[in-house]
């Protein structure tokens, strides 16, 4: 029996290396991220391993040394109890696992432990097994490879020669079933946060796009299964609009109709389509149907829309799915399709809001009597019609009901997969720059420079978030100031990337961000989805109409009340007010197409207090925010508004003029919350950027 203790400050267990030959060959030195110490002089010719070994803040204090006696490495590696979280154990355990496999990188050297002699690279077949983590890995180190690609170290800044004919080992692969703690230790460290412009901070995330993590996510579907037809679908998610329940026989396909979910993978809908097809052993067609012009939206939001459509048509490509683009109204271009071709089913996404709601009412009446007409939730955790069968007071009457459900629904994804059946002649590829040309919308809003469009721009973002922002989640969200948010809501809101997946991935920080998660979780899981309950059930989510009853009579008894300052639409909107804080909020969204999330109350309370009415307030509210937000006209941003205005989700507070019960927001409230100089320094008029994080 042999042990290998690692000299910190802190006292540790040890891990225990059982082994044939108990004789050791070596002794290694590595520093706390699993590589060379520079200040050894001994026998290193390339960094120890491939990939950094990040452990905890608090063990690496003063780059302590981590020191081991490796045997023959013919052993089972047992993780014993240790200060380590599950993860931190996984991490060393990987650490050690690739001091073996590496150990032929040796060469002879004295040192006082004794003389050892140099690790023979024919090994055989061995097998590692951290009994903890219910890990098991396998490698074949009898066989060398000859590779021509040289192996890059993350760190290394001496790249020493090599060898010509140096043979190096296999480095030992984890398998499909990988644990998600095991592959977060993998993960490079996060650089330190600092804040950043919407430019400068997207720009960053795409020049360091991760391919690791995306391999990642597709590794997690694919682990568990390797196609939906595996995978034990929750009909729950699916409700059918129609009378007819089955296909007619001689059909030639079926169709996804997307619509709010705009992505392939990680898509409910589609994989609900892709497992109806593939059981019928018929093609899958997509399509989305492009209208001139969508209530406020501008060039802007239609820009976003359409680059993050070209991905899906390319990886629909990919997968041998046509995608169609149909431009026009649903109910005049859909149902003429599905004649055309013989499509025996349509598969729709699910929108709480009116006029979506309508468009799949006008399509279920159009479309022939025998073709089934499907629709699944894809966009929230828990299907809408599944959370809660009734309008919500607030967060705290849904919160219990959704957490309730949660086990049932929050599961990995199985992948969309390459399609069996394949139409005879695949449709020519969209042109975009013509479907563009067609729309009816202000041209004068361009879209940022800081957000790319679509999924890989989505996962960036997501990305960046866990490694970099989501440690001050819990404790600065709230400040304008600090680089704190995820920054998703663009994605989200058109669809681009799935909130479950995003869930998953933030879930396996808990051990490390435990508020951080649960905040997260909060925000994007039970306020969202309180957000398509309040639309779903409520006709008059953008109205008066739509608030409870007390705020309706405080606002009634307040509606003529005297204003210190009106302001008009064009001044609003050209951040023409008394308030550098609002102008400053105002000119972040016009110009950036997202306003902080703490700032959208206050921005919104203030123009009830500028305005001539509640109504007109409303009015004005939803316009701006839903031509200037990338993530307007969208349920939580009517929400939103109708908290900040009408009291919704909120309860009565001190009465006063203008506001009545509904809760009151002032610039010197903001200034106690943060520096609200330089906030405005930054979002003024003028500026060359913004410190939106």
């Amino acid at each position: 029996m042999l042990k290998v203790s690692f000299n910190l400050r802190v006292h540790l267990d040890f891990f225990r290396l059982q082994s044939v030959h108990v004789r050791p060959l070596c002794f290694l030195s590595v520093n706390t991220r699993g590589q060379a110490s520079e200040n050894q002089h001994h026998w290193l010719q390339k960094p120890l391993v491939s990939k950094r070994y990040n452990l905890p803040y608090r063990y690496q204090k003063n780059r302590q040394l981590i020191h081991c006696f490796i045997a023959n490495p013919a052993f089972i590696v047992c993780v014993c109890n240790t200060i380590f979280t599950e993860r931190w154990r996984s991490t060393l355990f990987n650490c050690v696992s690739n001091i073996i496999t590496n150990s032929n990188l040796l060469r002879p050297f004295n040192t006082t432990c004794g003389g050892y002699h140099r690790l023979f690279s024919n090994f055989g077949k061995h097998y590692l097994t951290c009994q903890c983590c219910k890990i098991k890995y396998t490698s074949s180190c009898g066989k060398m490879e000859k590779s021509t690609k040289k192996r890059k170290h993350e760190g290394d800044k001496d790249k020493t020669s090599q060898p010509k004919k140096q043979k190096i080992t296999e480095t030992i692969k984890s398998s499909q079933k990988t644990t998600p703690n095991e592959k977060t230790s993998l993960a490079k460290k996060p650089t330190p946060s600092k804040e950043l412009s919407p430019t400068n901070k997207q720009k960053k995330d795409s020049d360091k796009a991760d391919d690791d993590f995306r391999s990642k996510i597709v590794s997690r579907r694919t682990s568990v299964f390797k196609s939906v037809m595996e995978f034990k679908f929750n009909k729950k998610r699916v409700r059918v609009l129609s009378m007819a329940k089955d296909s007619p026989d001689d059909c030639n396909g079926l169709v996804y109709w997307m619509s709010r979910d705009q992505r392939v993978q990680d898509n409910w809908a589609f994989l609900y389509t892709q497992r109806l097809a593939l059981k019928m052993e018929v093609p899958l067609h997509v399509c989305f149907c492009l209208v001139p012009k969508f209530l406020e939206a501008t060039i802007r939001q239609f820009s976003f829309m359409l680059k993050g459509l070209q991905e899906v048509e390319e990886e629909c490509r990919d997968l041998n799915i046509p995608f169609h683009l149909l431009v026009g109204y649903a109910r005049d271009v859909l149902p003429q399709f599905v004649s055309e071709n013989k499509i025996g089913g349509v598969v729709t996404d699910f929108s709480p809001l009116r006029v979506p709601m309508a468009w799949v009412e006008d399509v279920k009446n159009q479309l022939p009597k025998d073709v089934p007409f499907s629709q699944v939730d894809a966009h929230n955790l828990v299907p809408c019609w599944e959370a809660s069968p009734k309008l919500e007071y607030g967060a705290r009457t849904i919160r219990n009901k959704i957490h309730n459900q949660l086990s049932q629904y929050l599961t990995e994804f199985p992948p969309v997969i390459k399609h069996t059946y394949r139409v005879k002649d695949m449709p020519e590829r969209v042109d975009w720059k013509a479907a563009e040309d067609r729309l009816e919308v202000d041209r004068s809003v361009l879209l940022p420079e800081w957000c790319t469009p679509g999924t890989n721009g989505g996962l960036n973002m997501l990305e960046s978030f866990l490694k970099e922002r989501l440690k001050y989640f819990a404790t600065e969200r709230n400040i304008p100031n600090k680089n704190a948010l995820s920054n998703l809501s663009p994605w989200i809101h058109f669809g681009n990337i799935s909130v479950q997946r995003s869930v998953l991935m933030v879930k396996e920080y808990r051990s490390k961000y435990k508020d951080s998660v649960e905040g997260y979780i909060e925000e994007a899981v039970i306020r969202r989805e309180l957000a398509d309950n309040f639309c779903y059930h409520n006709k008059n989510y953008d109205s008066i109409e739509g608030a409870y009853d007390w705020a309706k009579e405080s606002l009634k008894l307040h509606w003529d009340d005297k204003r210190e300052y009106i302001y008009t639409r064009p001044q609003l909107e050209l951040y023409e007010t008394h308030d550098d804080l609002w102008n400053a909020a105002q000119h972040q969204m016009v110009t950036e197409g997202k306003m902080h999330g703490f700032l959208r109350m206050y921005w919104a309370k203030k123009i009830l207090e500028w305005t001539p009415n509640p109504e007109i307030a409303l009015k004005e509210a939803i316009y701006l925010n839903d031509k200037y937000q990338l993530d307007g006209r969208d349920p939580n941003g009517y929400v939103g508004c109708m908290w900040s205005i009408c009291g919704i989700h909120d309860r009565g507070w001190k009465e006063r003029p203008v506001f009545g019960k509904i809760r009151y927001m002032n610039y010197k409230g903001c200034t106690r919350k943060f520096d609200v100089p330089a906030f405005v320094k930054a979002n003024s008029h003028g500026a060359t950027c913004s410190n939106y994080l």
